[in-house]
C-alpha cells in the first residue's frame, strides 16, 4: 500500500524505541550488505513504463482548425516556434544570417546527358560540407532542382542507390545536388557523431541548427544556379535522409515538392514502436513540446508530397504503424486547401525492407512527372538503366580544408568563453539553475517493498513514486541493536547501487543510516531498451534528464529524514555523472542536503567536450544551456557553507 511521506511517522517509531547501545565497532559483513543493496525493488520494465507515461501527454497535439485561413495562421506560428525556440537558439541565431562560402572545384566525367561538378559549401562559417552537382548537359530555359540527402549510410554521397537516383534526375533535365550528411561518408568521424549536437546544446546554442543549415545552404546554392527554377524545388532521401527531408521541407517554404522515404514517424508512434525512437537530430531538445512530426507533415500542405514507407522495414518506420497517423494528421489539412490529390502515399513491397531501390525511386519519378512535367508527353517515369555509371567513392571525393569544423570542435569553440560572468545574488542564481535543470517536483509516495534482516544491520527496500510519475528504487540499511541513527547518508553511483557497497559498509560501521538509491538512468532505474533515446525524449518534451534525477534524489533526501529535528542527509556520489547530480541537488535544496562527498568527481563540464563523450554516455550532463550559465565550480559555490568533500581515484 503506497503511503504519503507526510504520514510516515509510524515507520520511525520502531527506531525511537530501539535499545540504546554503542554502534558496532566492526563493520558488517560485506557480502551481506551487497546482497541487501542488490535486491530488486522495481518490477521489470518499470523505468521504461515510467518514461513512456511521462512523455506521452507532453507531446504536442495537432491544433483544431476548420479553414484554410486558420491553418495558415497556425502553420506560421508552428514554423516560427520550431525555428526560434528549437533550432536557432543562442549562438545559432547568428549562424542563420552569417555570410558563407561556396567553392566550385573540378568536374568528374558523368555519363550520357550529364556531368558531375564537385563543390564544397559552408553550412556555417568554417563548417564545410562536400557535395556533387549532377548537371544536365543541356538545359532549355529553367530547370527543376532536387536536393538529395543521405541517410545513416557510411558510404554517404557515394551510396550506389543515391548515385543512380541523381543520375536519373539529371537525365530528366533536373539539377540534382548530392550533399554529404554530417557524420556520414566523407564527414564520418568521431568529431561528427550525431550525439555531439547535444554538446552544442550544453553551451546554450541549438545543436540541431548544424543539420538544418547544412540543408538550407544546399538549397541556397541550388537556387543560385542561373538556370534554377524556384517554382520547382524538391527534396528527397532515405532513412536519416527521410528525416532531413521532412524537417527542411516542413520548415523551408521554398521546397515545392517532397518525398521523405522511411525516415520518420510521430513521436506518439515512437514511444509505442521502439524501433522508431530516433537519435539526437531526430529528437531535438524541446521539439516535441512545440510540434510533433504530425505537425511537420501537415506543414507540407498544400505542396505535392509523397510519403514513402516500406511494408516490412527491417530498420524502422515500417509502413503499417508509421504511415497512418501522419496521413490522418495531414489529409484534413490538404482538404482545407482542396488539394487532396497533392498528398500521396507509396508502400514498397519489393523488397519491402529498408530501401530506396528502384520501386521507390520510380514512385518519385512519377510524382515529379505529374507535377513538373505534366505537359511533356515524352516524360517516362521508368528508371533509366544507369548502374554502369556508378562511381567509386574515391572518384567522388571532394577535398576539404584542413581546419574545417566538426561538431566537437564547434562545441569546444563555444565553450571557451563559458560560463558567462554573472553577479546575481545567491537566491537568484539558484532560481536560474532551477530554470535550466527543471527538477521534477511534486508529492512523494513511499512503499516498503521488502525487509531483510542482516548480521548487525537491517535492510528495507522502498519504492518512491515522485509526482505520480517516477519510480525511485531505494534500499535503507540501519545498524541494529544500537541507538537510532541520527545521521543519514544517501548513496548513489554511476554504476548503480551495487557500486555503493563499500561506502555503505563503512557508514554502517560508524552507526549511520545508509540509503542507496538509483535515480533515473542509474542502475535499476535505467530503461532496459533504447536507454539513451528515452532521455532524448524527456528533453524533447521540455523536461531534462538531470531534472528527473535531481527530483528523485531530493525526494529520497526528504523521505528518509526521520524528522525536522534530525539533521538533513548528506549525499555521497561515486562517479563523475552521479557527482554532478549530487552537486546540483545540494545547490538547489539547502534545507534538504547537509553536505556532499564526491568520489572521482569532474572538475568542469568542459571535460566531456574535451573527451568527446556523446549524449548516450551521460545524458544528464548535456542539459541545454547549463554550461552557458554554470560550470561545476559555480554550482559547488552554491552548496557553501555546507561541506563538499572530494575523494579522487585511489584515495
Amino acid at each position: 500500500m503506497m503511503t504519503r511521506i507526510g504520514t510516515l511517522a509510524l515507520a520511525w517509531i520502531g527506531l525511537a524505541l530501539a535499545p540504546t547501545i554503542a554502534p558496532a565497532a566492526d563493520p558488517p559483513d560485506r557480502e551481506a550488505v551487497a546482497s541487501a543493496i542488490d535486491r530488486m525493488v522495481l518490477e521489470r520494465g518499470t523505468p521504461m513504463d515510467d518514461v513512456r507515461a511521462f512523455v506521452a501527454p507532453r507531446i504536442a497535439r495537432m491544433p483544431d482548425v476548420d479553414s484554410e485561413a486558420s491553418w495558415t495562421e497556425a502553420a506560421a506560428r508552428i514554423r516560427s516556434e520550431v525555428l526560434d525556440r528549437v533550432v536557432f537558439r543562442g549562438e545559432a541565431s547568428g549562424w542563420r544570417d552569417a555570410e558563407t562560402k561556396v567553392e566550385w572545384l573540378d568536374e568528374v566525367e558523368g555519363g550520357p546527358g550529364y556531368r558531375i561538378k564537385k563543390l564544397r559549401y559552408e553550412a556555417l562559417p568554417g563548417f564545410w560540407i562536400p557535395a556533387l552537382l549532377y548537371e544536365p548537359d543541356r538545359i532549355d530555359g529553367k530547370a527543376p532542382v532536387v536536393l538529395n540527402v543521405n541517410g545513416h549510410d557510411a558510404q554517404g554521397k557515394a551510396a550506389p542507390y543515391k548515385q543512380v537516383r541523381c543520375i536519373n534526375l539529371a537525365k530528366r533535365g533536373i539539377l540534382a545536388l548530392n550533399a554529404e550528411w554530417i557524420g556520414m561518408g566523407q564527414l564520418r568521424s568521431d568529431g561528427n557523431q550525431h550525439g555531439l549536437i547535444n554538446a552544442i546544446d550544453l553551451c546554450g546554442s541549438g545543436g540541431i541548427a548544424t543539420h538544418y543549415l547544412a540543408m538550407t545552404r544546399a538549397l541556397d546554392l541550388l537556387l543560385d544556379h542561373p538556370q534554377a527554377d524556384p517554382t520547382r524545388v524538391g527534396v528527397t532521401g532515405l532513412s536519416g535522409g527521410g528525416w532531413q527531408t521532412i524537417f527542411v521541407s516542413a520548415l523551408d517554404e521554398r521546397v515545392t515538392l517532397t518525398d521523405p522515404v522511411a525516415g520518420y514517424s510521430s513521436f506518439l508512434t515512437r514511444i509505442e514502436y521502439l524501433s522508431d525512437l530516433g537519435d539526437s537530430e531526430q529528437t531535438p531538445c524541446d521539439l516535441a513540446l512545440v510540434a510533433d512530426y504530425t505537425h511537420l507533415t501537415a506543414l507540407l500542405a498544400p505542396r505535392p508530397a509523397l510519403l514513402t514507407f516500406n511494408q516490412k522495414d527491417n530498420c524502422c518506420f515500417a509502413s503499417p504503424h508509421a504511415m497512418p497517423p501522419l496521413v490522418e494528421a495531414a489529409a484534413p489539412i490538404y482538404s482545407l486547401f482542396d488539394r487532396e490529390a497533392n498528398l500521396r502515399v507509396h508502400v514498397n513491397l519489393d523488397p519491402g525492407t529498408h530501401n530506396y531501390e528502384q520501386d521507390n525511386r520510380q514512385a518519385l519519378y512519377r510524382l515529379i512527372g505529374d507535377h513538373w512535367f505534366a505537359d511533356d508527353p515524352d516524360y517516362d517515369p521508368a528508371e533509366i538503366p544507369s548502374d554502369p555509371e556508378v562511381k567509386a567513392a574515391e572518384d567522388l571525393n571532394v577535398p576539404l580544408p584542413d581546419d574545417t569544423l566538426d561538431l566537437r570542435r564547434l562545441a569546444l569553440s563555444l565553450a571557451e568563453s563559458l560560463p558567462k560572468a554573472d553577479d546575481q545574488e545567491p537566491d537568484d542564481r539558484r532560481s536560474a539553475l532551477k530554470a535550466i535543470v527543471r527538477p521534477i517536483e511534486g508529492d512523494v509516495a513511499m512503499d516498503a517493498v521488502s525487509s531483510v534482516p542482516g548480521d548487525g544491520f537491517s535492510a528495507t527496500t522502498f519504492r518512491l513514486l515522485l509526482a505520480d510519475s517516477w519510480s525511485v528504487p531505494a534500499v535503507r540499511l540501519e545498524p541494529t541493536g544500537a541507538e537510532a541513527p541520527t545521521e543519514t547518508v544517501l548513496l548513489l553511483a554511476d554504476g548503480g547501487r551495487g557500486e555503493t557497497v563499500d561506502a555503505a559498509v563503512a557508514h554502517l560501521a560508524e552507526g549511520k543510516r545508509v540509503v542507496a538509491v538509483d535515480p533515473f538512468y542509474f542502475g535499476e532505474a535505467k530503461p532496459a531498451e533504447r536507454d539513451y533515446l528515452w532521455a532524448l525524449m524527456i528533453a524533447s518534451v521540455g523536461e531534462r534528464p538531470i531534472g528527473v534525477q535531481v527530483g528523485g534524489l531530493l525526494a529520497a533526501a526528504r523521505a528518509f529524514r526521520p524528522s525536522d529535528s534530525d539533521p538533513a542527509p548528506t549525499i555521497e556520489a561515486i562517479g563523475p555523472r552521479s557527482g554532478v547530480v549530487a552537486l546540483v541537488a545540494a545547490a538547489l535544496a539547502p534545507e534538504a542536503v547537509s553536505g556532499v562527498t564526491l568520489h572521482r568527481p569532474m572538475a568542469s563540464l568542459k571535460e566531456i567536450l574535451d573527451e568527446g563523450r556523446t549524449f548516450e554516455d551521460a545524458p544528464e550532463l548535456y542539459c541545454f544551456g547549463l554550461l552557458e550559465s554554470f560550470d561545476l565550480p559555480q554550482i559547488e559555490a552554491m552548496v557553501a557553507p555546507r561541506p563538499v568533500e572530494r575523494v579522487e581515484a585511489g584515495e
